[in-house]
This record gives structure tokens, sequence and C-alpha cells, in this order.
């Protein structure tokens, strides 16, 4: 497998509009190659001293570590909530062509 720095990026939004609009604008700025979204999802979490329970659509976004700093500054432009989820998950092992193509689409990042 070649060198890769590809990560996949965890976040939540509140409704699937929400993440198709922060999906296709880190996507024009080639800050990832693709962005998965799973709406239905539930979320229990505690906020402000109290339990929230709420629906959210998960995204899962492919890139690399190259342009974490680049997509954190996106996410406070772009994320809708005060505090978004933005975890990186590091690929142990990826199908070259794949980890390729990920590399390719973001290697020019409009940062």
């Amino acid at each position: 497998m070649p060198h890769t720095d590809a990560v996949v990026i965890l976040t939540t939004v509140s409704t699937p509009e929400e993440g198709e609009r922060l999906v296709r604008a880190l996507l024009e700025r080639r800050l990832i190659a693709c962005g998965s979204l799973l709406p239905g999802s539930r979320s229990l979490y505690r906020w402000e001293g109290k339990i929230a329970d709420e629906q959210e659509t998960v995204i899962l976004m492919k890139t690399r570590s190259a342009v974490l700093h680049a997509i954190e500054k996106a996410f406070a432009e772009l994320h809708p909530y005060k505090v978004p989820e933005l975890l990186a998950l590091e690929v142990q092992w990826g199908l070259a062509k794949y980890v390729n193509w990920i590399n390719d689409e973001t290697s020019m990042a409009l940062i």
C-alpha cells in the first residue's frame, strides 16, 4: 500500500440539508474527497447541565491529515453548531486505488 495520511472525519449536524451544505462546501474547497450522510441517528448527550436527546445526521468524511487545520478553520465558518464534533480517525490500511483517489482529490486543497 502506498504511504497515506488518510483519515476519516466524524461530525454531526441537525438535518440532512445542513449536512449536504457542509459536505458540498468542503468538496468545493477540495478539503475532503467524499462525505457520507447518515440521517436518522439519535444522539443523547450532556449539554449545559442537562441531558439532550436529539435527532441528528452523522457525516463521515474522507480526507488527509495534511488538511485538518484547514478543515478546522472551515468548520468555524461553516458548521452550524457552537461546539461541532470534529474527530479525525487514522486509516490503518486502505485499498491502494481508494487511498490514491483520496490523495488526488485533496492534494489541491483550496485553503
